[in-house]
Protein backbone atom coordinates (compact mmCIF):
# COMPACT_ATOMS: atom_id res chain seq x y z
CA UNK A 1 0.00 0.00 0.00
CA UNK A 2 3.18 2.03 0.76
CA UNK A 3 4.25 1.75 -2.68
CA UNK A 4 1.10 2.54 -4.24
CA UNK A 5 0.65 5.95 -2.04
CA UNK A 6 4.08 7.13 -3.14
CA UNK A 7 3.48 6.77 -6.68
CA UNK A 8 0.17 8.12 -6.90
CA UNK A 9 1.93 10.86 -5.38
CA UNK A 10 4.43 10.99 -7.83
CA UNK A 11 2.19 10.93 -10.50
CA UNK A 12 0.00 14.15 -9.06
CA UNK A 13 3.30 16.12 -8.40
CA UNK A 14 3.48 18.84 -11.03
CA UNK A 15 6.78 18.38 -13.69
CA UNK A 16 9.90 20.46 -12.74
CA UNK A 17 10.08 23.12 -15.92
CA UNK A 18 13.09 21.93 -17.93
CA UNK A 19 15.74 24.61 -17.87
CA UNK A 20 15.64 27.12 -20.58
CA UNK A 21 18.84 27.50 -20.59
CA UNK A 22 21.89 26.63 -18.86
CA UNK A 23 25.52 26.73 -18.50
CA UNK A 24 28.52 26.84 -16.63
CA UNK A 25 31.08 30.11 -16.39
CA UNK A 26 34.23 31.41 -14.28
CA UNK A 27 34.73 34.82 -12.88
CA UNK A 28 38.24 35.15 -12.81
CA UNK A 29 37.74 37.51 -9.46
CA UNK A 30 35.17 37.96 -7.24
CA UNK A 31 32.91 40.63 -8.94
CA UNK A 32 29.42 42.04 -9.94
CA UNK A 33 28.32 39.79 -12.80
CA UNK A 34 25.66 41.21 -15.16
CA UNK A 35 23.83 37.92 -17.57
CA UNK A 36 23.12 39.93 -20.88
CA UNK A 37 19.97 36.91 -22.09
CA UNK A 38 19.06 37.32 -25.73
CA UNK A 39 15.48 35.85 -25.20
CA UNK A 40 11.93 35.93 -26.81
CA UNK A 41 8.73 34.13 -26.50
CA UNK A 42 5.86 33.87 -29.69
CA UNK A 43 3.50 34.33 -27.54
CA UNK A 44 3.72 36.97 -25.70
CA UNK A 45 1.70 41.12 -26.53
CA UNK A 46 2.19 43.04 -23.60
CA UNK A 47 -0.82 44.93 -25.42
CA UNK A 48 -3.47 41.64 -25.12
CA UNK A 49 -5.25 40.25 -22.07
CA UNK A 50 -3.75 36.76 -21.28
CA UNK A 51 -0.47 37.11 -23.48
CA UNK A 52 1.04 40.07 -21.36
CA UNK A 53 4.03 38.18 -20.75
CA UNK A 54 6.16 34.70 -20.25
CA UNK A 55 7.99 34.88 -16.43
CA UNK A 56 11.75 33.76 -16.66
CA UNK A 57 13.89 33.46 -13.31
CA UNK A 58 17.83 33.40 -13.63
CA UNK A 59 19.35 31.03 -10.66
CA UNK A 60 22.90 31.33 -10.41
CA UNK A 61 24.24 28.56 -7.85
CA UNK A 62 21.64 28.48 -5.01
CA UNK A 63 20.85 31.90 -4.40
CA UNK A 64 17.48 33.66 -5.03
CA UNK A 65 16.06 33.68 -8.60
CA UNK A 66 16.20 36.83 -10.09
CA UNK A 67 13.14 37.18 -12.26
CA UNK A 68 12.76 38.50 -15.76
CA UNK A 69 9.44 39.29 -17.64
CA UNK A 70 9.20 38.93 -21.96
CA UNK A 71 7.93 42.38 -21.85
CA UNK A 72 9.02 42.91 -25.77
CA UNK A 73 7.18 39.80 -27.13
CA UNK A 74 7.81 38.01 -29.85
CA UNK A 75 10.76 40.64 -30.37
CA UNK A 76 14.38 38.83 -29.65
CA UNK A 77 15.84 41.41 -27.50
CA UNK A 78 18.40 41.27 -24.59
CA UNK A 79 17.83 42.05 -21.11
CA UNK A 80 20.50 42.83 -18.86
CA UNK A 81 19.99 41.15 -15.37
CA UNK A 82 22.25 42.21 -12.68
CA UNK A 83 23.00 38.72 -11.07
CA UNK A 84 24.84 39.82 -7.91
CA UNK A 85 28.17 39.80 -6.44
CA UNK A 86 29.75 36.47 -6.96
CA UNK A 87 33.11 34.89 -5.63
CA UNK A 88 36.30 33.86 -8.42
CA UNK A 89 35.66 30.14 -9.67
CA UNK A 90 33.02 28.47 -11.22
CA UNK A 91 29.29 29.41 -11.24
CA UNK A 92 26.19 28.12 -12.79
CA UNK A 93 23.32 29.88 -14.71
CA UNK A 94 19.81 28.19 -14.79
CA UNK A 95 16.97 30.15 -16.81
CA UNK A 96 13.35 28.69 -16.46
CA UNK A 97 10.19 29.54 -17.54
CA UNK A 98 7.36 30.24 -14.60
CA UNK A 99 4.55 28.77 -15.75
CA UNK A 100 2.64 30.19 -12.63
CA UNK A 101 3.61 33.73 -13.02
CA UNK A 102 3.64 33.58 -16.65
CA UNK A 103 0.47 34.87 -18.66
CA UNK A 104 -2.05 32.31 -19.31
CA UNK A 105 -1.05 31.86 -22.97
CA UNK A 106 2.29 33.12 -22.92
CA UNK A 107 3.57 29.42 -22.01
CA UNK A 108 6.41 29.58 -24.27
CA UNK A 109 9.77 31.16 -24.08
CA UNK A 110 12.86 30.76 -25.90
CA UNK A 111 16.34 32.17 -24.55
CA UNK A 112 19.27 32.07 -27.73
CA UNK A 113 21.94 32.98 -25.02
CA UNK A 114 23.84 34.77 -21.93
CA UNK A 115 26.62 36.23 -21.82
CA UNK A 116 28.25 36.52 -18.96
CA UNK A 117 29.53 39.97 -18.11
CA UNK A 118 32.07 40.59 -14.45
CA UNK A 119 32.93 43.83 -13.56
CA UNK A 120 36.30 45.27 -14.02
CA UNK A 121 37.64 45.30 -9.83
CA UNK A 122 37.69 48.42 -8.68
CA UNK A 123 36.07 50.08 -11.54
CA UNK A 124 32.87 52.56 -11.65
CA UNK A 125 30.62 50.04 -13.56
CA UNK A 126 31.49 47.39 -10.37
CA UNK A 127 30.71 50.52 -7.68
CA UNK A 128 27.56 51.11 -9.88
CA UNK A 129 26.39 47.24 -9.65
CA UNK A 130 27.29 46.59 -5.85
CA UNK A 131 24.71 48.74 -4.60
CA UNK A 132 22.01 48.71 -7.29
CA UNK A 133 18.54 48.29 -5.32
CA UNK A 134 16.62 44.99 -5.87
CA UNK A 135 12.97 45.67 -6.61
CA UNK A 136 10.82 43.25 -4.91
CA UNK A 137 7.38 43.79 -7.18
CA UNK A 138 4.35 44.77 -6.46
CA UNK A 139 1.56 41.91 -5.98
CA UNK A 140 -0.59 43.22 -8.40
CA UNK A 141 2.71 43.56 -10.48
CA UNK A 142 2.80 40.09 -10.85
CA UNK A 143 -1.05 38.99 -11.08
CA UNK A 144 -1.86 41.79 -13.72
CA UNK A 145 1.11 42.64 -15.71
CA UNK A 146 1.37 45.90 -14.53
CA UNK A 147 4.18 48.85 -13.71
CA UNK A 148 7.01 46.65 -14.34
CA UNK A 149 9.95 48.11 -13.54
CA UNK A 150 11.86 48.57 -17.23
CA UNK A 151 15.25 50.48 -16.86
CA UNK A 152 17.73 51.78 -14.10
CA UNK A 153 19.84 54.06 -14.72
CA UNK A 154 22.27 56.25 -12.25
CA UNK A 155 23.84 59.70 -11.63
CA UNK A 156 26.65 60.63 -9.30
CA UNK A 157 27.36 63.47 -7.71
CA UNK A 158 30.46 64.60 -5.95
CA UNK A 159 29.78 66.12 -2.16
CA UNK A 160 32.89 67.50 0.40
CA UNK A 161 32.68 63.41 1.60
CA UNK A 162 32.62 61.74 -1.44
CA UNK A 163 30.06 60.59 -4.18
CA UNK A 164 26.67 60.56 -4.20
CA UNK A 165 25.40 57.53 -6.15
CA UNK A 166 21.21 57.89 -6.87
CA UNK A 167 19.32 55.37 -8.83
CA UNK A 168 16.25 55.89 -10.94
CA UNK A 169 13.52 53.86 -12.22
CA UNK A 170 10.96 53.58 -15.40
CA UNK A 171 8.57 51.77 -15.07
CA UNK A 172 5.94 50.88 -17.58
CA UNK A 173 3.08 52.84 -15.83
CA UNK A 174 1.89 54.04 -12.60
CA UNK A 175 -1.90 52.92 -11.56
CA UNK A 176 -2.05 55.18 -9.14
CA UNK A 177 -1.10 59.10 -8.90
CA UNK A 178 -1.19 61.09 -11.86
CA UNK A 179 -3.83 60.23 -14.96
CA UNK A 180 -2.78 59.29 -18.34
CA UNK A 181 -4.28 62.39 -19.87
CA UNK A 182 -2.30 65.12 -17.03
CA UNK A 183 0.57 62.71 -17.55
CA UNK A 184 0.70 63.41 -21.47
CA UNK A 185 0.32 66.78 -21.03
CA UNK A 186 2.89 67.58 -18.12
CA UNK A 187 5.68 65.28 -18.82
CA UNK A 188 5.07 63.52 -22.58
CA UNK A 189 5.31 60.02 -21.41
CA UNK A 190 2.74 57.12 -20.03
CA UNK A 191 5.44 55.84 -18.15
CA UNK A 192 6.39 56.16 -14.79
CA UNK A 193 9.74 57.97 -13.79
CA UNK A 194 11.19 57.81 -9.97
CA UNK A 195 14.22 58.28 -7.87
CA UNK A 196 14.51 55.06 -5.81
CA UNK A 197 17.79 55.12 -4.02
CA UNK A 198 20.58 56.82 -3.22
CA UNK A 199 23.72 55.91 -1.54
CA UNK A 200 26.72 58.21 -0.08
CA UNK A 201 30.40 56.63 -0.03
CA UNK A 202 33.59 58.15 0.80
CA UNK A 203 36.92 57.42 -1.26
CA UNK A 204 37.42 54.69 0.68
CA UNK A 205 34.11 53.00 -0.48
CA UNK A 206 32.86 53.20 3.26
CA UNK A 207 29.33 54.24 3.03
CA UNK A 208 28.48 57.46 4.28
CA UNK A 209 24.76 57.62 3.99
CA UNK A 210 21.47 55.93 2.62
CA UNK A 211 18.05 57.53 1.22
CA UNK A 212 15.23 56.20 -0.20
CA UNK A 213 11.97 57.58 -1.64
CA UNK A 214 8.77 56.62 0.24
CA UNK A 215 5.39 56.96 0.10
CA UNK A 216 4.12 60.78 -0.34
CA UNK A 217 7.62 61.10 -2.10
CA UNK A 218 9.25 61.33 0.88
CA UNK A 219 13.22 60.65 1.79
CA UNK A 220 14.05 58.49 4.22
CA UNK A 221 17.37 56.79 5.86
CA UNK A 222 17.36 52.77 4.87
CA UNK A 223 17.26 50.82 7.24
CA UNK A 224 16.48 47.83 5.98
CA UNK A 225 17.83 43.99 4.43
CA UNK A 226 20.48 43.88 1.51
CA UNK A 227 21.99 41.53 -0.33
CA UNK A 228 25.70 41.52 -0.10
CA UNK A 229 25.82 45.66 -0.20
CA UNK A 230 22.31 45.84 -2.68
CA UNK A 231 19.65 46.94 -0.69
CA UNK A 232 16.31 45.52 -1.24
CA UNK A 233 13.88 47.82 -2.18
CA UNK A 234 9.68 46.96 -1.58
CA UNK A 235 7.18 48.51 -4.34
CA UNK A 236 4.55 49.62 -1.77
CA UNK A 237 2.00 52.17 -3.56
CA UNK A 238 0.19 52.24 -6.92
CA UNK A 239 2.52 55.04 -8.19
CA UNK A 240 5.87 52.65 -7.93
CA UNK A 241 7.45 54.69 -4.22
CA UNK A 242 9.64 52.23 -2.24
CA UNK A 243 9.99 50.80 1.66
CA UNK A 244 12.99 49.55 3.44
CA UNK A 245 10.55 46.30 4.47
CA UNK A 246 7.45 44.66 2.82
CA UNK A 247 6.08 41.74 1.58
CA UNK A 248 8.63 39.45 -0.23
CA UNK A 249 8.08 38.84 -4.42
CA UNK A 250 9.17 38.38 -7.84
CA UNK A 251 12.75 40.38 -7.20
CA UNK A 252 13.68 42.13 -10.57
CA UNK A 253 17.22 42.91 -10.53
CA UNK A 254 17.86 45.59 -13.10
CA UNK A 255 21.34 46.43 -13.77
CA UNK A 256 21.77 49.89 -14.06
CA UNK A 257 23.34 52.13 -16.59
CA UNK A 258 24.90 55.77 -16.08
CA UNK A 259 23.32 58.46 -18.07
CA UNK A 260 24.18 62.08 -18.05
CA UNK A 261 21.22 64.30 -17.68
CA UNK A 262 23.11 67.44 -18.35
CA UNK A 263 20.85 70.20 -20.68
CA UNK A 264 18.26 67.17 -21.04
CA UNK A 265 15.01 65.95 -19.28
CA UNK A 266 15.16 62.42 -17.58
CA UNK A 267 12.92 61.17 -20.62
CA UNK A 268 16.23 60.93 -22.55
CA UNK A 269 16.71 57.70 -20.76
CA UNK A 270 13.82 56.61 -22.61
CA UNK A 271 14.46 57.74 -25.85
CA UNK A 272 18.14 55.63 -25.65
CA UNK A 273 15.54 52.93 -24.82
CA UNK A 274 12.81 53.85 -27.61
CA UNK A 275 11.48 50.19 -27.06
CA UNK A 276 9.96 51.62 -23.42
CA UNK A 277 7.70 53.69 -25.07
CA UNK A 278 5.90 50.72 -26.79
CA UNK A 279 5.72 48.80 -23.93
CA UNK A 280 4.29 52.07 -21.84
CA UNK A 281 1.78 52.59 -24.81
CA UNK A 282 0.45 48.81 -24.92
CA UNK A 283 -0.13 48.69 -21.50
CA UNK A 284 -1.94 51.61 -21.81
CA UNK A 285 -4.49 50.50 -24.50
CA UNK A 286 -4.45 46.88 -22.83
CA UNK A 287 -6.13 48.86 -19.68
CA UNK A 288 -8.52 50.94 -22.12
CA UNK A 289 -6.76 53.92 -21.15
CA UNK A 290 -7.07 54.97 -24.40
CA UNK A 291 -10.04 56.62 -25.73
CA UNK A 292 -10.19 58.68 -29.46
CA UNK A 293 -12.68 60.80 -28.12
CA UNK A 294 -11.07 61.71 -24.92
CA UNK A 295 -10.49 65.05 -23.94
CA UNK A 296 -8.30 66.93 -21.23
CA UNK A 297 -9.80 66.49 -17.95
CA UNK A 298 -10.99 62.88 -18.67
CA UNK A 299 -8.60 60.69 -17.25
CA UNK A 300 -8.04 59.16 -20.40
CA UNK A 301 -6.36 60.11 -23.84
CA UNK A 302 -6.73 59.52 -28.09
CA UNK A 303 -4.26 57.62 -29.37
CA UNK A 304 -0.53 58.41 -28.62
CA UNK A 305 0.34 58.34 -31.88
CA UNK A 306 -1.28 61.27 -32.37
CA UNK A 307 0.95 62.80 -30.12
CA UNK A 308 3.40 65.43 -30.62
CA UNK A 309 5.94 65.41 -27.62
CA UNK A 310 7.92 68.25 -26.95
CA UNK A 311 11.43 68.82 -24.88
CA UNK A 312 12.58 72.72 -23.95
CA UNK A 313 14.20 73.84 -20.98
CA UNK A 314 13.60 76.68 -19.12
CA UNK A 315 14.39 78.61 -16.37
CA UNK A 316 11.71 79.49 -14.00
CA UNK A 317 10.53 81.07 -10.76
CA UNK A 318 7.06 80.67 -9.48
CA UNK A 319 5.35 80.20 -13.13
CA UNK A 320 4.13 77.74 -15.10
CA UNK A 321 4.67 77.12 -19.05
CA UNK A 322 2.03 76.02 -21.63
CA UNK A 323 2.94 75.23 -25.27
CA UNK A 324 1.16 75.09 -28.08
CA UNK A 325 2.20 73.00 -31.71
CA UNK A 326 1.06 74.83 -35.27
CA UNK A 327 -0.66 72.53 -37.90
CA UNK A 328 -1.34 73.61 -41.45
CA UNK A 329 -5.08 73.59 -42.62
CA UNK A 330 -5.97 72.31 -45.72
CA UNK A 331 -7.45 75.52 -46.05
CA UNK A 332 -7.84 78.97 -43.86
CA UNK A 333 -5.34 79.34 -41.49
CA UNK A 334 -2.85 77.46 -39.18
CA UNK A 335 -4.60 75.81 -36.12
CA UNK A 336 -3.11 75.36 -33.08
CA UNK A 337 -3.32 73.06 -30.33
CA UNK A 338 -2.35 73.88 -26.45
CA UNK A 339 -0.99 71.06 -24.33
CA UNK A 340 -2.68 72.38 -21.04
CA UNK A 341 -6.04 72.25 -23.40
CA UNK A 342 -7.22 75.14 -21.36
CA UNK A 343 -6.69 73.43 -17.96
CA UNK A 344 -4.02 75.14 -15.38
CA UNK A 345 -3.66 71.71 -13.64
CA UNK A 346 -2.68 70.39 -17.13
CA UNK A 347 0.74 73.54 -17.26
CA UNK A 348 3.90 72.11 -16.66
CA UNK A 349 5.99 73.08 -13.92
CA UNK A 350 9.30 72.01 -12.12
CA UNK A 351 10.72 72.75 -9.10
CA UNK A 352 14.65 73.68 -9.53
CA UNK A 353 15.12 71.39 -6.09
CA UNK A 354 14.15 68.60 -8.47
CA UNK A 355 15.15 69.49 -11.76
CA UNK A 356 17.58 71.67 -11.48
CA UNK A 357 18.17 71.93 -15.08
CA UNK A 358 15.07 73.54 -15.96
CA UNK A 359 14.36 70.67 -18.66
CA UNK A 360 11.06 69.12 -19.56
CA UNK A 361 9.04 67.67 -21.28
CA UNK A 362 5.42 67.50 -22.81
CA UNK A 363 2.69 66.39 -25.30
CA UNK A 364 -0.27 67.36 -27.46
CA UNK A 365 -2.19 65.57 -29.17
CA UNK A 366 -2.97 66.54 -32.86
CA UNK A 367 -5.97 65.91 -35.57
CA UNK A 368 -6.34 62.28 -37.08
CA UNK A 369 -3.81 61.83 -40.08
CA UNK A 370 -1.49 64.77 -38.75
CA UNK A 371 2.06 64.06 -40.19
CA UNK A 372 5.43 65.45 -39.40
CA UNK A 373 5.24 67.77 -42.65
CA UNK A 374 1.94 69.47 -41.39
CA UNK A 375 3.84 71.20 -38.21
CA UNK A 376 4.42 74.60 -38.82
CA UNK A 377 5.50 75.69 -35.63
CA UNK A 378 5.50 76.39 -31.76
CA UNK A 379 4.15 78.85 -29.08
CA UNK A 380 4.83 79.07 -25.49
CA UNK A 381 3.39 80.87 -22.46
CA UNK A 382 4.17 81.21 -18.93
CA UNK A 383 1.31 81.76 -16.07
CA UNK A 384 2.11 82.47 -12.64
CA UNK A 385 1.69 78.98 -10.33
CA UNK A 386 -0.68 77.69 -8.60
CA UNK A 387 -0.08 78.37 -4.38
CA UNK A 388 0.43 75.20 -2.35
CA UNK A 389 -1.08 74.03 0.70
CA UNK A 390 -0.53 76.38 3.57
CA UNK A 391 0.73 79.41 1.11
CA UNK A 392 -0.11 82.62 0.86
CA UNK A 393 -1.48 83.76 -2.76
CA UNK A 394 0.79 84.99 -4.75
CA UNK A 395 -0.26 87.65 -7.44
CA UNK A 396 -1.73 87.62 -10.72
CA UNK A 397 1.25 88.52 -12.95
CA UNK A 398 3.99 87.13 -10.44
CA UNK A 399 7.02 85.12 -11.24
CA UNK A 400 9.17 84.61 -14.30
CA UNK A 401 10.28 82.56 -17.14
CA UNK A 402 12.94 82.49 -19.73
CA UNK A 403 12.76 79.71 -22.40
CA UNK A 404 15.76 79.05 -23.46
CA UNK A 405 16.47 76.11 -25.85
CA UNK A 406 13.75 73.49 -27.71
CA UNK A 407 16.09 69.98 -27.92
CA UNK A 408 13.19 68.27 -29.86
CA UNK A 409 9.78 67.81 -31.25
CA UNK A 410 8.69 64.05 -32.16
CA UNK A 411 5.38 62.00 -33.29
CA UNK A 412 5.17 58.14 -32.62
CA UNK A 413 5.53 55.91 -35.39
CA UNK A 414 3.61 53.05 -36.02
CA UNK A 415 5.28 50.76 -33.82
CA UNK A 416 5.04 53.19 -30.77
CA UNK A 417 7.98 54.04 -31.13
CA UNK A 418 9.58 57.92 -31.25
CA UNK A 419 10.25 59.18 -34.98
CA UNK A 420 12.77 61.50 -36.39
CA UNK A 421 13.28 64.91 -34.02
CA UNK A 422 11.89 67.41 -35.99
CA UNK A 423 13.18 70.43 -34.93
CA UNK A 424 15.49 72.29 -32.23
CA UNK A 425 15.99 75.61 -31.36
CA UNK A 426 18.25 77.81 -29.37
CA UNK A 427 18.04 81.37 -27.77
CA UNK A 428 16.90 83.01 -24.51
CA UNK A 429 13.29 84.70 -24.72
CA UNK A 430 11.34 85.85 -21.48
CA UNK A 431 7.62 84.40 -21.20
CA UNK A 432 5.55 87.29 -19.32
CA UNK A 433 3.33 85.34 -17.32
CA UNK A 434 -0.36 85.95 -18.29
CA UNK A 435 1.45 87.96 -20.93
CA UNK A 436 1.21 87.18 -24.90
CA UNK A 437 2.37 84.10 -26.35
CA UNK A 438 6.25 83.51 -27.32
CA UNK A 439 6.22 81.94 -31.28
CA UNK A 440 8.82 80.52 -32.96
CA UNK A 441 8.41 79.40 -36.73
CA UNK A 442 9.19 75.71 -37.68
CA UNK A 443 12.35 74.81 -38.43
CA UNK A 444 13.37 71.57 -39.30
CA UNK A 445 15.99 69.75 -37.00
CA UNK A 446 19.40 68.63 -38.95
Amino acid sequence: MLTVLVLLVALEAPAIAAPLHEQEFRVPATAEVVAVVTASCAECDWGRHGHEAAALELIVDDRPARYLFLIRGSESAEYRVALGRLSAGSHRLVVRLDRTRSAEKARTATVARAVIEPAAPGSEAERRLAYAPILMARPNTVGRFSDVPLVMWTETETTPRGTWIRYSVVFSNEDGGTPPDRLMATWGRLTDIEYVYGVELDAGGRVLAEEFQGPEHKLTPFQGAREAAQPLMYVVTDNNMVSDHGEATLRFALAPFPFDLSGVSREAVMDANPWTYAVSVREARREKRIDEKARPGAKKLPDPRRFATLEACAATADATITFSIGVRAASGPDRWFDSAGGLPGFRIGRQATEFPNGCFRGAVALPPGTSADDVVGLRFRAFTRRTRQSEPPLAKGAGSARLQRVNTVFLLGANDEPGASLFSWRGDSALEPEGPALEIPFQRAR
